[in-house]
């Protein structure tokens, strides 16, 4: 890569970057940012503290109501994403920009320069398998994006924005869904990246992974910059490092770890016997999987993406039919006999995102009392139960009535857990319930997940292995659709054991 003449002037930078959208909603205001060659930038705060719109306005999708960009020094105006692109300006985003029924090789070729006109996918297969060979990405070029996990897709985005030459990589929570071994080789990609003159900037909620990878540190709150520090300088203040991280994002004083009740393990909710699943490949991804979730228990699931788990929560879900093996659900005094379900793709599979907050609250239940009397729809008791869950569950919405997808990552997560919950079902599956949650909105999901615990039980589906053995009591670990059963409590030794057992190496 070609670098900066002068190492001092950064790659890019942001001066006095102002952004307000529709309603008065100030998403940035004055902020200043320099990106540096051969650098990891650490960007934090909240959901809805900026941090897209800021590397939105950098990578060319929305422009700045004031201040300017300068690229090594000179002034720079992006209008279009193209334009940013071909200043070697790539972004990874949180909610990908692939087609669905697209493969992978034709959304990699998708405005990639220098190719055929016909079968330009053909010609990038070659290009795909040696890039995934150089960083450790494994995909498939062949493989539909329709079918792949959460985990798959973003690998796609990452070699997509690789191949097109970037040399600012953007990456919006990149680890969220690996496991830790997969974390160390995704670091050692960072520093080969960092090796070769990239400018990286690195959006993520977890505060370890700051203090072990970045060389400075961003910190936005509501709109505004609260700190710029030097990574060496938060690596000096030793473990009250991430609580001081934590509470210049937040605010308020963050408990990065939370205090279980014990709770006495009733009789079994869900049940599974040899429960087999044909995935969307035609291959048997769940392979003879049998458990049970009971009563006043976290269950939690945690492999890496593409060993069955999604098959998995689709069928025990209704989603997905079985092959083999039976899934039942137990009657529960004072409960219903069906399961609420948290999706991993909350954009588009847990809310739809043109319809207004309101109306997403009630989704489940529309045809229920009070919101329905006969054919027709009770709004006074529609808009009276949206404010009541926006209330209870703290929902941030400068409007109930306007589009769900106008809330931020954590806003719409509490939206659908709230929907969810208010359901009164005994058993709670959540599937990635924090992926790309700042540890304040973190720290809200868990206490809900553990209250369900008390009443009921929870499955959950999670990406972060710290974060599935902070909270269950028992870990199923998947593996080439086989599931391994370990009992709690989960010490630092045994979480390393599961992370290699994730990965086949136990």
């Amino acid at each position: 890569m070609e670098k900066t003449s002068d190492p001092r002037i950064p790659v890019v930078s942001l001066r006095g970057i102002t952004k307000t959208f529709p309603g008065c909603v100030v998403a940035n205001e004055d902020v200043d940012l320099d990106l540096h060659a051969g650098e990891v930038h650490a960007l934090l705060g909240e959901n809805g503290a900026g941090k897209s719109t800021l590397m939105n306005i950098l990578s060319g999708m929305v422009r700045p109501d004031r201040g300017e960009l300068l690229f090594e020094g000179k002034r720079w105006n992006p209008r279009t994403p193209r334009q940013a692109i071909e200043r070697g300006i790539g972004m990874v985003h949180q909610h990908f920009m692939l087609i669905p029924s697209h493969s992978v090789a034709e959304n990699i070729a998708l405005g990639l320069k220098g190719l055929p006109l016909f079968l330009p996918a053909r010609k990038i297969e070659g290009r795909i398998r040696e890039f995934s060979a150089r960083y450790a990405l494994d995909v498939d070029p062949n493989a539909r994006v329709w079918q792949l996990s959460v985990g798959e897709r973003q690998r796609v985005e990452i070699i997509k924005v690789l191949l097109r030459g970037a040399r600012v990589l953007i990456l919006d929570e990149p680890t969220s869904v690996l496991t830790p071994d997969e974390i160390d080789r995704f670091f050692c990609i960072l520093g080969r990246m960092k090796n070769e003159g990239k400018a990286i900037v690195f959006i993520t909620h977890k505060l370890g992974e700051v203090m072990e990878v970045a060389d400075r540190i961003t910190i936005l709150r509501k709109g505004r910059v609260t700190a710029h520090m030097e990574a060496s300088e938060i690596r000096r203040m030793g473990t009250a490092a991430r609580h001081e991280l934590a509470f210049r994002m937040v605010g308020r004083e963050v408990f990065l770890s939370i205090g279980r009740d014990r709770v006495e393990r009733g009789e079994p909710i869900l049940s599974v016997k040899d429960l087999r699943v044909f995935g969307d490949r035609g291959r048997e991804t769940v392979n003879g999987v049998s458990f049970s979730v009971h009563r006043g228990e976290v269950f939690g699931v945690v492999g890496v993406a593409g060993n069955g788990q999604r098959e998995l929560v689709e069928a025990v879900t209704g989603l997905r039919p079985a092959c083999g093996g039976c899934v039942s659900l137990h009657e529960s005094a004072g409960t219903g006999t069906e399961c609420a379900y948290i999706p991993e793709d909350r954009l588009h599979m847990g809310a739809v995102p043109d319809l207004t907050v309101t109306d997403n609250s009630i989704l489940t239940t529309y045809r229920a009392s009070p919101f329905s009397k006969g054919p027709f729809l009770n709004i006074p008791a529609i808009r009276e139960w949206g404010a009541s869950l926006a209330s209870r569950f703290n929902i941030a919405a400068s409007d109930l009535n306007a589009p769900a997808r106008q809330l931020s990552g954590g806003n719409l997560q509490r939206l659908i857990l709230a929907r969810e919950l208010s359901r009164n079902a005994s058993l709670l599956v959540a599937e990635q319930p924090t992926h790309g949650l700042d540890v304040g909105s973190t720290e809200e999901i868990w206490k809900y997940l553990l209250d369900q615990r008390r009443s009921g039980a929870v499955l959950l589906v999670s990406g972060d292995l710290s974060e599935a053995c902070e909270l269950s009591d028992r870990i199923g670990v998947m593996f080439k659709g086989v599931m391994t059963i370990v009992e709690g409590p989960f010490t630092e030794e045994k979480s390393r054991e599961i992370g290699l057992m994730m990965t086949g190496l136990r």
